[in-house]
């Protein structure tokens, strides 16, 4: 008895001079429909460009591949040509985003945006006048306190839901995933009138930090949930088969093994706070000048700087706030970026 062989596609890089040629001549037939096509009906654009190139392609690429290779090559062309199109949809606006940072952000960046807050200068001034030390200092202490409150509450509820399993485990399960669907300004308004208004009669730092904890908690104890349950059952059942008592093989064993993970959380959480906008505005008062103290008086911070500059509308305080999008840009970058490798280190751990 015979089987058939299975013909294994072959790598791009692997295709014969007459594939390349075909594949050459189906991009330059799509790309001239785009043209035609846009150039004698109403549609428009960048968008109009893409979308009529993707069609042809699909159409050009399935027919030729249809009557070279057969119908199967044929339908294989349209699938892999549908999922190269939703890669390009998926990736193209957020390389759009960070390109379009780059270029605008770039011409308001020099050495005193760093070294400098706005104490002495506005929004209006020059742009080499002033800085965002003052912005800087207030989102990292901001950052700073909700992660204090945060991480723990997080990192416990977590071990609650995987390593307890008590009678509460679904309602708070289910109030966790309630709760990392909280829009921002909703947290914000909380805090206002649940603290702010009966209690500290105030703006500071500690109040726009409350309200931060909240929408990071569901973030931590999310991640930190996942973490803990790729840890294996073995090393539990060692730590109790050695006498340890249960709160002991999980402070012992469980979460020292799950570290670099809960560490990946706790960097998860401060990228998911890091840009919030709505509670800071609501609730630090968006101070121009360095305040170290969170309890006391405005504080500064990236968001507020950049919605105040944004909000001005001058040329000056467009650029500034372009220069602030970028910087606060590339931190987030940078957290989510440390988080991945830390995963990635976790998993072939």
């Amino acid at each position: 008895m015979t089987t058939a062989a299975v013909v294994k596609p072959s790598k791009p890089w692997q295709a014969s001079p007459r594939q390349r040629l075909n594949s050459a001549l189906v991009y330059i037939a799509a790309i001239m429909t785009s043209y035609l096509i846009v150039a004698i009906t109403p549609m428009k654009g960048k968008l109009a460009y893409a979308f009529v190139f993707f069609a042809a392609f699909i159409v050009f690429d399935f027919a030729l591949n249809l009557f070279s290779r057969g119908f199967p090559v044929a339908k294989d062309a349209i699938a892999r040509a549908v999922v190269a199109a939703g890669i390009c949809v998926a990736v193209f606006p957020i390389l759009s985003i960070i390109a379009t940072v780059i270029i605008r952000g770039y011409h308001g960046l020099h050495i005193g945006l760093f070294t400098h807050d706005m104490a002495l200068n506005s929004v209006t001034d020059p742009v080499k006048q002033g800085g965002l030390l003052h912005a800087l200092t207030g989102t990292a202490i901001l950052v700073l306190v909700a992660l204090i409150i945060s991480v723990p509450l997080g990192i416990l509820t977590a071990i609650y839901m995987t390593e307890i399993r008590g009678r509460f485990m679904k309602p708070i399960k289910f109030l966790v995933q309630a709760m990392s669907g909280v829009p921002s300004i909703v947290a914000g308004l909380f805090i206002l009138s649940a603290v702010v208004y009966p209690i500290t009669k105030g703006y500071s730092g500690f109040v726009g930090s409350l309200a931060l904890s909240i929408l990071m908690i569901p973030t931590v104890a999310r991640t930190s949930e996942e973490v803990l349950l790729l840890i294996p059952n073995d090393l539990r059942e060692a730590g109790v088969a050695l006498g340890g008592t249960h709160w002991r093989t999980v402070a012992m064993v469980v979460v020292p093994a799950a570290k670099s993970g809960l560490v990946t959380a706790m960097i998860l959480g401060v990228a998911r706070i890091a840009g919030e906008t709505a509670p800071i505005l609501l609730l630090t008062g968006g101070g121009d000048k360095v305040n170290g103290d969170p309890f006391h008086g405005p504080m500064g911070s990236l968001p507020f700087y950049i919605w105040k500059s944004y909000s001005v509308g001058t040329p000056e305080s467009i650029t500034r706030a372009w220069a602030a999008i970028l910087v606060l840009l590339v931190i987030v970058l940078v957290l989510f970026v440390s988080a991945r490798l830390l995963s990635e280190r976790r998993s072939s751990k």
